[in-house]
């Protein structure tokens, strides 16, 4: 199983990103997945989460109304659409996927840098 993560970079505090995720060695529709991140010095923590269908999303308040999570079945992808970033928003971003009715994310990518400047 491998998942590609790619879409960080540098961005000015207000801006957008949107990150990708290109899961391959596994059935993708049958897969709940994440993005979480983690910034220096900090806990890893969840950003948003998506089921196998699309039909349920969480995010925690911390990115609610800025971030949204979507995902691409026949393209094995999953993105993060980041509005209205803020230089708390700066950590490396990683995506994951855990079987669905799975309690625990069992694959994770390698991760992207995400740069939010004030």
């Amino acid at each position: 199983v491998q998942l590609q993560a790619s879409g960080g970079g540098l961005v000015q505090a207000g801006g957008s990103l949107r990150l990708s995720c290109v899961a391959s060695g596994l059935t993708f529709g049958t897969y709940g997945m994440g993005w979480f991140r983690q910034a220096p010095g900090k806990e890893r923590e969840v950003v948003a989460t998506i089921n196998w269908s699309g039909s349920s999303r969480y995010y925690p308040d911390s990115v609610k109304g800025r971030f949204t999570i979507s995902r691409d079945n026949a393209q094995n992808t999953v993105f993060l659409q980041m509005n209205s970033l803020k230089p708390e928003d700066t950590a490396v971003y990683y995506c994951a996927a855990k079987k669905q009715h799975y309690d625990t994310y069992g694959y994770w990518g390698q991760g992207t840098l995400v740069t939010v400047s004030s």
